[in-house]
């Protein structure tokens, strides 16, 4: 793929640091207009929003080791360079991120 190859280091990096919870939405402030770290931060955004779900004793302890094992898959593809829409939530994520950066007007 052709997107993957024009990809800097400093890309894929914003890319994996946007699962990292709240750097999600540094991500989305800071490189909005940079369509790999804006999929990925997008992704990030709603999985830290997501986690908050972890506040409820038993259902939420297991909500949050899924959304954790969903966030090193997406570092892991991020670093490589690479696009993976979470299942079941991709377009959820998309609608989300675009929500948040119209919301805080950033």
């Amino acid at each position: 793929m052709s997107e993957e190859k024009k990809l800097s280091q400093d890309d894929q990096l914003w890319g994996a640091l946007s699962y990292l919870w709240v750097f999600s939405i540094v991500a989305l402030a800071l490189k909005k207009n940079n369509d790999f770290i804006r999929f990925h931060a997008n992704q990030g955004a709603l999985l830290f929003i997501l986690s908050f779900i972890g506040l409820i004793p038993v259902f939420g302890w297991i909500i949050n080791l899924i959304i954790l094992i969903l966030a090193i898959i997406g570092i892991i593809k991020a670093l490589a360079g690479k696009k993976w829409e979470l299942p079941a939530l991709g377009e959820a994520a998309k609608n989300f991120g675009n929500w948040v950066i119209k919301t805080l007007n950033i």
